[in-house]
């Protein structure tokens, strides 16, 4: 890395970042008053730390003094490495900001790019937020008061409702030229991917020449080069697919047992980030998603006991997914088990062996639950094709069974029933096996 070795400085530069056209605007309400609130109490220890931290921004020309009618309130978090990081409450600034709709790219999307991939380099930028500007003219809505004064900052602070969206833009502009052949990005975050490591070198070169270009850094004890396995938003990338993450697999492991309903929601919140690799994911958790229905008082029963522990142990061992092959044969089984129905997405390798690639299940409505047997696998198939329809084909669908048969019409097809099982409670089992794709 010593060609680049500028890229990966200790810190920032001082300085505004470079005007690239990328200024974040903060449109607001403009019938409303600017939000201030009073001056939130710290300790001894946190006003030691706001004034270094003050010193160092006001140096580094990240911040500067303000006259201005905003003010919110600072605070600090302890991060994991127990220093302390400041922060500025802008609840009553987002509250009246209009809403940046800019999205943030789709994990699942994201990890469909590393098909065939070999080699990874990760990259995460250095303090990302602060290498964008704010635009000028609106600097002074970041406005925020403490004991030492009032300022305002000119590049973009962490708390604003609109960041992600506007760091997330500006970032998909910078590596437009390489996006999605061989890096993808969420926010600060870069992976880089390739199949020889003669390209991975290039590949590697490329991107950093773009940050270089842009004036952009990274943390280099954050970043790693030339892996066969990485960690990448929460799941283990590796050459023979994709796995959970070891961390947040072992978070799962040591949850301890819910005591509200907000517990409950909490833990689900968790585990259905990896509902993908868990077949049967929505009928394990039926007792535990059953609890977060309205007026429904927190009862922890037995029920509820035993499938909380199954859904830890289904994600704590759940398999390697492989990444989605277009040239390969596809098969698509499902379920339902007269309250849930799911699926599972199979492809068979060129040396005869299926692997899964995802898993989806979902509740089933009331009215649902009252569908003939066979409709109710019929809806398992539809559900399947709808969730996984950006891999074969783009169906477009209407009415009940009339926009179901148009949706089959797409694909040339066999439809076979089993009495094998995808989980111990599922009762009837789909198979479909993809012959051929329409586009």
């Amino acid at each position: 890395m010593e060609e680049f070795a500028d890229v990966f400085p200790e810190k920032l530069p001082d300085g505004l970042p470079p005007d690239r056209g990328d200024a974040m605007k903060i449109e607001t309400d403009p019938t409303a008053d600017p939000p201030f609130r009073p001056v939130i109490r710290l300790s001894i220890a946190e006003l030691d730390e706001l004034r270094k931290q003050l010193d160092q921004l006001l140096a580094a020309g990240f911040i500067k003094p303000s006259t201005s009618p905003y003010g919110a309130p600072v605070l600090f978090v302890r991060k994991k490495d127990g220093t302390l990081r400041m922060c500025v409450d802008y609840r009553g600034l987002n509250k009246i900001t209009r809403k940046n709709r800019h999205p943030l790219p789709r994990i699942d999307e994201l990890l469909d790019r590393f098909r065939g991939a070999r080699y990874y380099s990760k990259l995460d930028l250095l303090s990302g937020y602060h290498q964008q500007r704010i635009f000028e003219p609106h600097t002074h809505k970041t406005a925020f008061r403490c004991r030492y004064g009032h300022f305002e900052f000119n590049v973009v602070p962490f708390g604003l409702t609109n960041a992600p969206a506007s760091f997330s833009n500006m970032m998909l502009r910078v590596l437009d030229p390489v996006l999605d052949k061989w890096v993808v990005v969420y926010l600060d975050d870069l992976l880089i991917y390739s199949k020889t490591k003669k390209e991975h070198l290039q590949h590697l070169r490329s991107v950093l020449a773009l940050l270089r270009k842009n004036g952009l850094y990274a943390k280099l004890s954050k970043c790693s080069f030339m892996q066969d396995e990485t960690e990448f938003l929460g799941h283990t990338i590796t050459k023979d697919g994709i796995k959970t993450s070891a961390g947040l697999s072992k978070a799962i492991s040591d949850w301890p047992t819910p005591k509200s309903t907000k517990d409950v929601q909490q833990f689900l919140g968790l585990a259905q980030f990896y509902q993908q690799y868990v077949s049967g994911f929505a009928g394990i958790a039926l007792p535990l998603s059953s609890l977060l229905a309205n007026n429904t008082p927190f009862k922890w029963t037995d029920e509820q006991q035993s499938a909380f522990l199954q859904l830890k142990r289904a994600i704590c061992s759940a398999p390697v997914l492989r990444i989605f092959d277009p040239d390969l044969l596809t098969f698509v089984e499902t379920d339902a088990s007269g309250f849930a129905i799911g699926a599972v997405l199979l492809q068979t390798d060129r040396e005869g062996n299926t692997h899964p690639i995802a898993f989806t299940s979902r509740k089933m409505q009331s009215a649902e639950r009252n569908y003939p047997v066979h409709e109710q696998e019929l809806l398992a198939v539809i559900h399947a094709l709808r969730t996984w329809r950006h891999f074969p084909t783009q169906p477009k669908l209407t009415r009940r069974q009339a926009r179901w048969m148009e949706l089959l019409q797409e694909y040339d097809f066999d439809f076979t029933t089993s009495s094998q099982t995808l989980s111990p409670d599922d009762r009837t089992t789909a198979s479909l096996t993809l012959l051929s794709y329409t586009t």
